[in-house]
């Protein structure tokens, strides 16, 4: 017990120094952005205070939580800091809901103010920037969340348990990963939205509307329809969503305005779908799924073994 609880002790020391390490230099970086953006385009006027506010957040608040946190590191007093520190954890949800929005003001405020573009290429050009963007720097306090993570989770595996300390760092941990997972999802939504405006834009015309609240992309893909009169094989484009899978054909390349866009074919709802591999359960040649729909059956060939199995995959997780 005494050998493991030395051992526990050890680990716990170096993680802590090292998260006091990589404190200190998150927190130079955000000084760098405070100091030579912030409080100067204050000062300045440059920007007004709204914009000034849309991109950088609440960073200053990021920073004094962070600053907080690292006095205590220093001090050795963990489970205070800890505590104190929780209680500003919601600013990096905050932080990460703003960071779409913060990104297209800047792109915005360079396009338009010559005086913010020459100011932000001067600073960027000062020995302690390294060679950093601003737009490198602004994705930082996501980064450290990620770290927080694990750091707070290796502490909290070499603490004796049954301490206070041992308390407040599991409370620790639960609340990051809430907020990590506030964030993360966050980022989805997001990435999904770019998924479903992308297959929006591919597809001709208007009449096929995928952009809908609640929808949620999944895949894409070539596969061939096999007909049902014996007629050859149709190759076409397939997009599964959370409720329908659409199937798209290519437009006529000569067209003036459509040669790179997809016609739509057919858009089959999944809530009365029912889905089964009729070959390609054993390692052969590809496969062929067959999705029954209330009044259609619909047979999906494909020559790639790993391609029919991940859209059975797919498929089935989808409709279920």
């Amino acid at each position: 017990v005494e050998d493991q609880r030395a051992r526990w002790e050890r680990k716990r020391s170096r993680t802590a120094k090292e998260l006091l390490e990589t404190e200190h230099k998150y927190l130079e970086q955000l000084d760098l952005v405070l100091t030579y953006f912030v409080t100067i385009l204050k000062a300045k006027g440059t920007l007004k205070p709204a914009v000034l506010e849309t991109i950088f957040g609440p960073l200053e608040s990021l920073y004094s939580a962070s600053h907080v946190l690292s006095l205590h590191l220093e001090k050795g007093n963990l489970g205070p800091g800890l505590e104190n520190f929780c209680q500003s954890l919601d600013l990096y949800g905050h932080y990460a809901e703003n960071l779409e929005q913060a990104n297209k003001t800047l792109k915005e405020q360079l396009r338009k103010n010559k005086s913010f573009r020459r100011f932000k290429k001067l600073q960027e050009t000062r020995p302690q920037f390294q060679g950093r963007e601003l737009e490198d720097l602004l994705p930082l306090p996501l980064q450290r969340l990620h770290q927080y993570k694990h750091f707070f989770r290796d502490l909290l595996e070499n603490t004796i348990p049954d301490t206070a300390e041992y308390q407040k760092l599991a409370k620790t941990v639960k609340s990051v990963c809430e907020v990590s997972h506030w964030v993360q999802d966050i980022f989805d939504k997001r990435e999904n939205s770019l998924q479903l405006l992308r297959v929006q834009k591919l597809l001709k015309g208007r009449k096929t509307r995928v952009v809908t609240p609640g929808r949620w992309y999944i895949r894409e893909g070539w596969l061939l329809v096999v007909p049902a009169k014996g007629e050859e094989l149709k190759r076409r484009m397939f997009f599964l969503f959370s409720d329908i899978l659409i199937a798209a054909k290519p437009c006529h390349p000569l067209h003036l305005l459509n040669s790179k866009k997809l016609s739509c074919q057919a858009v089959y709802p999944l809530h009365q779908c029912s889905v089964d591999k009729v070959f390609g359960h054993t390692w052969s040649q590809g496969g062929l799924l067959s999705l029954s729909f209330p009044h259609k059956t619909l047979l999906l060939m494909s020559s790639n073994q790993q391609e029919i199995n991940d859209w059975y995959r797919s498929l089935t997780a989808a409709v279920r």
